[in-house]
């Protein structure tokens, strides 16, 4: 090793080998060679790199630990508020789940980014307005604009922790193309701390039977809800604070991911038309449908936006542009049924609120399909489809607060 970082000294590639080679041995022997070689420009760079002591920084990641312990447990106290306040749960988790975790993620943000009070005012401001918005709200259950509120309000405060993730700069794209590369990282990291969640608690409870002590109730109750109310806020912390834990793994699973969906749509639109299902009279089947436009059109946000850094080779973007093509198929059948079936039987809440995001749906998906055929076809990056898709985002969010704050009242809360 210690000939290897003197004959790199002259060629840094080969320094660079040695080092990812054997991290640890390279970094002893290094230390251990300094003093001989402390002249040199390339190993002053090296030692930084290697030896880099900031205390400040140490400080600020301990106080952001206390901060994700502290939000974590009060997301888990929100999570048992039911229980605690004697609050039906039917009443409080469709409408305050999001708030939840959302408001726990944007404080998280603005310790993070050392955000002014003075920015978060009109966030604080909206998110108090919005719970007590949905605590005025009648308490119908068979209302429709009240679960159509439901659905749309964790798209208000999702935006919200986005504002402040951005650092408060409401025409940033590229905090927006990042906030959703964040938001892919999250659901992988999440997916992570939940996976080994279940496994803990399987296993504890497994122990604990063995000795009599059976504490299935209790895990359930406390332990799970409060690990679920708390993994987002701890999976942002662990991303900040190990980038390259999930920096390699996203763009793996949206590489594998994008071909595979694309072919499961295919199939399932053929197996549609051979079934002879009917979105058009079938309610429950367009209610599938629309889910399927949603993770599927989801899936390609998050992929564009993962692959926005750099080149992402023609076959990858071949691929999302197949997929966002066929993606317009399913929303063009979609679409057509809910007219149809508004052309039928008149307009509800549910039809306007599916109408109108088909058609941003429809809308965002050809500008985003034009922006890849152009990547394609001259196999440039295709950064044009993640600015495209992050200048369409305040729209979704636009529409989310009508839907959420308009219908309702429109609509006599019906």
């Amino acid at each position: 090793m210690r000939e290897e970082i003197l004959a790199g000294l002259s060629e840094p590639a080969l320094l660079e080998r040695s080092y990812r080679k054997n991290k640890t041995a390279f970094r002893k022997e290094f230390n251990l060679l300094y003093d001989e070689i402390s002249v040199d420009p390339v190993a002053q760079v090296w030692n930084e790199r290697l030896n880099y002591s900031d205390d400040a920084g140490r400080l600020a990641n301990r106080n952001e630990l206390l901060f994700v312990i502290i939000a974590a447990l009060l997301a888990g106290i929100g999570a048992k508020l039911p229980e605690i306040g004697g609050i039906s749960s039917e009443y409080f988790y469709p409408r305050f789940v999001s708030f939840i975790v959302f408001p726990v993620l944007t404080a998280y943000f603005a310790v993070r980014n050392n955000t002014p009070y003075a920015k978060l005012i009109p966030v604080a401001v909206l998110i108090f307005a919005s719970a007590v918005y949905m605590a005025v709200l009648p308490d119908n259950p068979e209302s429709d604009t009240l679960r159509l509120a439901c659905i749309h309000i964790p798209f208000i405060l999702w935006a919200c922790a986005g504002y402040v993730f951005s650092g408060c700069r409401l025409k940033d794209n590229s905090g927006r193309i990042d906030y959703l590369k964040f938001n892919g990282d999250m659901a992988v990291m999440t997916a992570v701390i939940l996976i080994a969640g279940v496994i803990l608690t399987v296993l504890s409870i497994g122990l604990f039977s063995q000795i009599d002590r059976h504490f299935t109730r209790y895990f359930t109750n406390y332990v799970a809800m409060i690990g679920l109310a708390a993994a987002p806020v701890v999976s942002a912390y662990l991303i900040d604070a190990n980038p390259a834990i999930v920096n390699k793994v996203s763009p793996v699973i949206a590489r594998v991911f994008t071909p595979l969906v694309l072919i499961t749509l295919i199939v399932y639109l053929v197996t549609v038309a051979v079934s002879g299902k009917d979105p058009f009279n079938d309610r429950e089947f367009l209610l599938i449908f629309n889910l399927l436009l949603i993770g599927v059109m989801a899936i390609i946000l998050f992929s564009v936006a993962e692959s926005s850094a750099g080149p992402a080779g023609k076959a990858k973007a071949a691929a999302l542009f197949a997929l966002s093509v066929l993606t317009i198929v399913v929303n063009c059948i979609a679409l057509s049924a809910i007219v149809f079936r508004i052309s039928e039987w008149g307009f509800t809440p549910n039809r306007l609120a599916v109408l109108g995001g088909n058609v941003l749906i429809l809308t965002n998906l050809i500008i985003v399909s034009v922006s890849l055929r152009r990547s394609v076809k001259e196999g440039s990056e295709i950064g044009k489809a993640a600015e495209s898709i992050s200048a369409f985002l305040p729209v979704y969010i636009l529409w989310a607060a009508a839907v959420a704050f308009l219908f309702p009242v429109v609509f006599g809360f019906r």
